[in-house]
């Protein structure tokens, strides 16, 4: 009947999600670092992770600089300052854009389907015949996983990027009648080191963090296949979550007041 136990349970269910997540992310980092490594399955989930979302980061990206160029000439011609408009998208697309819409794209595409896949395993006994068969399932299904994660998401942010840019040159030349040399130029003298730098760090993190959720996921799901959908849900709601999260923390770190 107290008034506060409803409170405290949902802190201490939190303080539970998060003490078990952090055992996980634990247990992986530690697996990680330390041999064997299956190679042949890094490189396979590499190319399922990073090659075969390219498509669909790509298309992500394209559209979100060519709106992102429409938008900013609106806004900025209110103050004749549509000179702005290169700057301005380069640095949305290099910093915050391309890497959190990235994430967020690939957190809908691979961590459900790593989250299924692993989740199904889990519910049909796959990852206890791997112990069975003295397999460490870490080594053999979260390593490859989240090492693929992590470095492939950076790859495909370099290229959204580009893209993206490339989608905000077309408007700004093509519609709103920009001189291509000029746009470009002002791309290029704009545009720092560190800009690129902190967007890659940050698909670096985003891409840890879709592939643990959906590991974690996956990996404690049960009750059959009503326990793989939650489990899949689940991963795609908490990586886009903690997506949000570190990206301010990341940002902050990066571009924080001193």
């Amino acid at each position: 009947m107290n008034p506060l136990a409803p409170i405290g349970r949902v802190i201490l269910t939190f303080l539970q999600a998060v003490g078990a997540i952090s055992g996980f992310a634990f247990q992986a980092i530690r697996h990680l670092v330390t041999p064997p490594w299956y190679f042949g399955l890094i490189g396979r989930q590499m190319m399922s992770i990073g090659y075969f979302s390219l498509p669909v980061v790509g298309l992500t990206a394209l559209f979100t600089g060519m709106v992102l160029a429409l938008q900013i000439y609106e806004g900025s011609s209110r103050f004749n300052a549509e000179s702005t408009v290169a700057a301005i998208v380069v640095v949305g697309l290099t910093r915050e854009l391309g890497p959190v819409l990235a994430g967020l794209m690939l957190a809908g595409r691979v961590g459900a389907a790593i989250a299924a896949e692993v989740g199904t395993m889990r519910v049909t006994e796959q990852i206890d015949a791997l112990t069975t068969l003295s397999t460490n399932p870490f080594k053999y299904l979260v390593v490859p996983r989240v090492l693929a994660g992590t470095v492939t998401l950076p790859a495909l942010v370099l290229v959204a990027d580009i893209i993206g840019v490339f989608g905000g040159y077309l408007v700004s030349t093509q519609k709103l009648g920009f001189n291509p040399a000029t746009y470009l130029q002002n791309t290029v003298d704009y545009l720092e080191t560190n800009d690129v730098v902190s967007g890659l760090v940050k698909a670096g993190v985003f891409g840890f963090i879709v592939a643990l959720m959906g590991c974690y996921h996956g990996y404690h799901s049960k009750g059959g296949a009503q326990g793989v959908g939650r489990a899949t849900t689940n991963a795609v709601v908490s990586a886009s979550i903690l997506i949000l999260i570190a990206n301010y923390f990341v940002t902050e770190a990066f571009f924080g007041t001193k």
